[in-house]
């Protein structure tokens, strides 16, 4: 079974996190792909609950700080919340997804994972006074 990989830039190119998924199925669609990505974060993070979530995703009464969130208080997250969340801002232009060399625009396109192996996230932020 192949793996993926995760991997976030800025818009500008500039490298952010990164992790690898083993034993994935061939085929998966973006919104599939979506949610084990927010599944595998959000399970590294109750592992070991803390006030900082580097997530693709704010959650629920979070701030944004560089580089993740911020909560009030040290908490476990809903995986299935989170991910519905990163689907409504993938649909909303929150974020884009490369495969290999190509842009994905459809969550329920299919990526072959034994040629396109990584995914990279671009997360858009909005221009101020925009």
């Amino acid at each position: 079974m192949p793996a993926v990989s995760f991997r976030d830039e800025t818009a500008a190119g500039t490298p952010g996190a990164a992790f690898r998924v083993e034993g994935v199925p061939e085929r998966m669609t973006l919104r599939e792909l979506i949610r084990l990505r927010v599944r595998e974060e959000v399970a590294r993070h109750n592992a070991r609950p803390s006030d900082r979530f580097n997530g693709l995703v704010r959650p629920d009464d979070a701030e944004t700080e560089l580089n993740g969130y911020r909560l009030r208080e040290p908490r476990r997250l809903d995986w299935e919340r989170q991910a519905d969340i990163a689907e409504r801002a993938f649909l909303a232009n929150g974020f884009f997804v490369l495969a290999g060399d190509r842009q994905v625009e459809d969550l329920d396109e299919e990526i072959d994972l034994t040629t396109d192996p990584g995914l990279v996230f671009i997360k858009l932020v909005p221009l101020a006074g925009g």
